[in-house]
């Protein structure tokens, strides 16, 4: 038997299930990253996977993101569309405290020296370094990014809306 992988996107997923063999349905809870994402505000970060205080979170990209930086690396894949991440590295007094989890979003543009930037389509991965902020752009229309990084104060938990119970 042949099998077809069929990749979703914003503007056509279909909800899946589960094949429980020998289990309980109660025991898991799942949902399809570009539902959530196409019922988000653009750059919300919510949460679709969580172990422990590690979270993978998708985003709805549309034109120009706020920016962001972390005390930590992050990574996002590009699951749909195309996009471009700038980068900035943070002055040491702006960079964000040593042990704050999670991505936080910045009041302004910060200063800085430009790194460059990563222009990234479906699958590819950037990584977010520790010391530098950074912008998503939405090149061309929508696009869907999922981020993997710690639990922080923007991470959006929305579990009991977005999981088939």
């Amino acid at each position: 038997m042949a099998y077809h992988t069929q990749l979703g996107s914003l503007k056509n997923y279909t909800k899946g299930s589960l094949d429980i063999v020998n289990d309980d349905k109660k025991h898991y809870a799942f949902s399809n990253l570009f539902e959530v994402a196409s019922k988000s505000k653009p750059f919300e970060r919510v949460a679709v996977t969580k172990n422990l205080e590690y979270v993978v979170e998708v985003a709805k990209i549309e034109g120009v993101s706020p920016w962001y930086a972390a005390a930590h690396d992050e990574f996002a894949v590009v699951m749909d569309g195309d996009v471009t991440i700038n980068f900035i590295k943070l002055d040491p007094a702006a960079a964000v405290p040593s042990g704050k989890q999670g991505a936080t979003k910045l009041a302004a543009a910060p200063n800085g020296q430009k790194m460059g930037y990563v222009r990234a389509k479906l699958g590819n991965q950037a990584l977010l370094p520790a010391g530098a902020a950074y912008q998503l752009t939405a090149n061309g229309g929508p696009a869907v990014v999922l981020f993997q990084t710690l639990a922080g104060d923007i991470t959006i938990e929305r579990w009991k809306e977005i999981c088939i119970s």
